[in-house]
């Protein structure tokens, strides 16, 4: 056999490195607790501000939702002789599949049919209330909740049952049925008032089986609610006619977006580009952590680096070794800090009633960036240790 392979030295295999890694920081436990604990501190900070950021982000995002940021309603228009248009049977079908909408629901007016508390009220005095035909779906949609009882569902919705809205339910008072063309319909829930469609709020609501059924309505919807993905609602807008009533687009009207939207959108960029910056300087905190810890321990160690020299530790074992103790250093701190950091962030956002919301990009970027980090503080450290003479290093300790 050649003699140069004879004096090759050994190499450290993957569990023998991560033992020597971590003899090195069991020798000093306390030093390495603190260590890690200064590390942690750092990358706990970092997911913290990243993670109550995009908690009061999500919770800015919830308050503009309710604004109907990606809402629209479709309406009938006038035909060019200036008399109501009407939707097509299909509208409500058609633009459910438009690819963005998220959800689509609609309602439809009964005509001429006044609602009554009572059969003794006279014919003239309707209260201003509306009498609709609602789809089940109705709720989800507009953002409605019930205040009261319950909504219609698939079996009311074929029998005599309505559902008020909350200013028709102050006007009729509590009542437990109210009187429709010659018939009465129990009241089985009451709505709270709904920001998003506000005109629902002076409506008295009725499944669309029963308003055929009962009284006479035609099945042609009058409003058309949608929901959209946020980033598509322009490009929702601009199909929406079309898709409603391919024949004459011209005769359905179609709202704006709401004005919130920009805003949301301009609030989504500046929350951006500050948790970009803030977790840039706290991976730097965390780094020069790093690097300073090893390099105090370098100082520290000088007489076991000149005594492995001696006993035949070659320059790359001994760089290697630092190398290990500043990841697994590394690996310590930044599992605690993540962990820290989402408490953090758990508590403080419950506390302002806030979602709990931490981006996994934080969770595994800030991990990923402490191991990276690690690696990169710790190897200056390594090649001066590993720098170190054997005579040098035992005569200095």
């Amino acid at each position: 056999m050649p003699r140069s392979r004879l004096l090759r030295p050994a190499r450290l295999s993957g569990p023998d490195l991560f033992r020597l890694g971590g003899s090195g920081l069991r020798a000093r436990p306390l030093r390495a607790v603190l260590s890690a604990l200064g590390i942690a501190i750092g990358i706990a900070a970092m997911v913290a501000v990243v993670g109550i950021s995009a908690s009061s982000r999500a919770d800015l995002d919830r308050a503009l939702a309710a604004l109907g940021t990606n809402m629209l309603t479709v309406a009938p228009g006038d035909t060019m002789f200036g008399d109501a248009a009407t939707l097509p049977d299909e509208a409500l079908s058609m633009i459910k599949r438009i690819g963005p909408v998220l959800s689509a629901t609609a309602t439809g007016t009964v005509t001429d049919t006044p609602v009554y508390r009572s059969d003794r009220i006279p014919s003239g005095e309707t209260g201003g209330l509306s009498l609709v035909a609602a789809q089940l779906d109705l709720l989800g949609t507009v953002g409605a909740t019930v205040a009261e009882g319950t909504w219609l569902n698939a079996a009311t919705a074929k029998y005599p049952a309505v559902v008020l809205g909350s200013a028709a339910a102050r006007r009729l008072g509590d009542v437990p049925s109210v009187y429709i063309g010659g018939r009465w319909y129990r009241v089985i829930g009451v709505l709270n008032s709904v920001p998003l469609a506000q005109e629902l709020d002076n409506s008295v609501m009725i499944g669309w089986p029963a308003a055929k059924a009962y009284l006479d309505f035609d099945g042609h919807a009058t409003t058309v609610y949608t929901r959209s993905v946020e980033s598509q609602v322009e490009a929702v807008k601009a199909v929406l006619a079309a898709t409603a009533n391919p024949q004459s687009p011209d005769e359905v009207n179609v709202s704006n977006p709401s004005d919130a939207l920009p805003a949301k959108r301009a609030a989504a960029q500046t929350f951006n580009a500050l948790l970009l910056g803030l977790g840039a300087v706290a991976l730097l905190v965390g780094g020069i952590g790093v690097a300073n810890t090893m390099v105090i321990s370098v100082l520290e160690r000088r007489a076991e680096i000149g005594l492995r020299r001696s006993l035949g530790a070659t320059r790359g074992q001994i760089r290697t070794q630092f190398v290990a103790e500043s990841l697994l250093l590394s690996l310590l701190g930044g599992a605690g800090g993540v962990l820290g950091g989402f408490a953090v962030t758990a508590v403080y956002a419950t506390t302002q009633n806030w979602p709990t919301v931490v981006p996994p990009w934080a969770l595994a970027g800030g991990l990923g960036a402490t191991l990276a980090i690690g690696v990169i503080a710790g190897l200056y450290p390594a090649i001066r240790a590993a720098r170190l003479a054997p005579t040098e290093a035992l005569a200095a300790a």
